[in-house]
């Protein structure tokens, strides 16, 4: 989803991209293989199907060059799954952020950008969250992995004096999200007529961040000053669950048909972004609040859904 969006942003200006991807089967191969023919015919993209942790592919990927930045977006995602898999979760997102790391170190990169996430900060209740923040409470294995990657980041620019980014992420949406998340799944049921589940009581709030902003926050990054850095890249502006439903009822048209379940471990109450470190070293300058996101997605998925009918 976010590595599509960045590839063709990059090519779009450019530059060539050696991309990588294993097809983890956590959703549908050919959801993944749409995303990748829109960048398969540009004559600056490259593509190795290999898995991070596999360093004889490794080897074999971006064709012997040594590329001017790395942006490590592989990782297995989703807080939920994680707590039924966490030796799986670290497996990928430790060992593999490590592998990868080897590889930029290997190769002489000079810049390095890590998917890091919002889920770092646990149930934090000082909002807005801001990278100074204390992250040494994680409530799930996922965010508990990401917490690793930052510190293994941390670790390889100490040592080996590699200029690299951690981004955390915040809950980022829109053209090609994976179809378990929020609002594609709510939007999906919604469309079909079917029940959609709400952890909890719909009062979680959430900062939704538009995938065009979090774009200009990784090519951003790309000019980062030296050493280690770590970002907050979000809309800055919460909203709940339950408000989220009502902005999909209105760009949808239909009445969500709600069941109301039990909170999920590793959930956590809220999540709010502190953006003022991003825009100053960046220049990060988000653009789409979540009412006018909402829209762009339903739209996407509604002229996708046409395409796949017809």
């Amino acid at each position: 989803f976010i590595g599509s969006h960045v590839a063709l942003a990059l090519l779009r200006r450019g530059d060539r991209v050696f991309g990588l991807d294993n097809f983890d089967p956590f959703y549908d191969r050919a959801i993944k293989e749409r995303n990748l023919a829109g960048l398969a015919a540009h004559p600056g993209f490259r593509f190795l199907e290999a898995d991070i942790r596999d360093a004889s592919a490794l080897s074999r990927w971006g064709e012997g060059d040594t590329p001017s930045a790395l942006i490590h977006l592989a990782a297995k995602a989703g807080v939920r799954p994680s707590v039924a898999d966490p030796a799986g979760y670290a497996d990928v997102n430790v060992m593999g952020t490590i592998r990868v790391l080897e590889w930029a170190r290997e190769r002489s990169v000079p810049r390095v950008l890590f998917a890091s996430s919002s889920s770092v900060y646990g149930g934090n209740t000082k909002v807005p969250f801001a990278e100074d923040d204390f992250v040494d409470h994680p409530v799930s294995p996922y965010a508990a992995t990401k917490k690793a990657g930052e510190l293994l980041c941390h670790t390889w620019c100490h040592l080996y004096g590699m200029n690299i980014v951690s981004l955390r992420f915040f809950t980022v949406y829109g053209p090609r999200q994976r179809p378990e998340m929020a609002i594609h799944n709510f939007t999906r049921r919604m469309v079909e007529g079917k029940e959609i589940g709400i952890f909890g009581d719909g009062t979680s709030r959430r900062d939704y961040t538009y995938i065009d902003d979090v774009v200009s926050g990784v090519l951003g990054s790309l000019a980062a000053p030296p050493g280690y850095r770590v970002y907050n890249l979000g809309e800055s502006a919460t909203i709940s669950l339950s408000d989220l439903v009502a902005l999909l009822e209105r760009a949808t048209g239909v009445r969500a048909k709600c069941k109301y379940l039990p909170p999920q471990p590793g959930d956590v109450p809220v999540t709010f972004a502190d953006i003022s470190r991003a825009r100053a070293e960046i220049g990060y300058d988000p653009k789409t609040p979540v009412e006018a996101g909402v829209g762009h997605f339903v739209q996407w998925y509604r002229n996708m859904a046409g395409t796949k009918k017809s």
